[in-house]
């Protein structure tokens, strides 16, 4: 299966990313098939081929979160975006949880 995912470029402490188009399980810094363009998340910039993008997913490239949020941002897809990061419950909350489950196991 194909990914559209970010690639990792640049020095130390300077980050860069490409977005490629390559297998899913394929290693990240080994071959690829596409390049679709670039992003900097120090200046916050990048760009997209917008027209490539398109036609990766159209033959069945799927792109990962951080690359489909990226797609959302150019216009490529639309909808929402997608949680990249998803916060956990704090420990206190499981911990009440775990109190009142303990209490009412019928509920279940």
């Amino acid at each position: 299966m194909l990914a559209i995912k970010l690639k990792r470029i640049g020095k130390k402490h300077q980050p860069s990313f490409r977005v490629i188009v390559s297998e899913k399980r394929s290693r990240l810094q080994g071959r690829y098939i596409d390049d679709l363009g670039w992003l900097n998340p120090l200046t916050k910039e990048f760009k997209i081929n917008k027209e490539l993008a398109l036609r990766w997913i159209k033959q069945g490239a799927q792109p990962t979160e951080s690359v489909h949020n990226l797609l959302v941002r150019v216009g490529v897809l639309s909808g929402p975006k997608k949680a990249v990061h998803k916060k956990r419950k704090s420990v206190v909350a499981e911990a009440k949880e775990a109190a009142e489950n303990k209490e009412n196991p019928e509920e279940k």
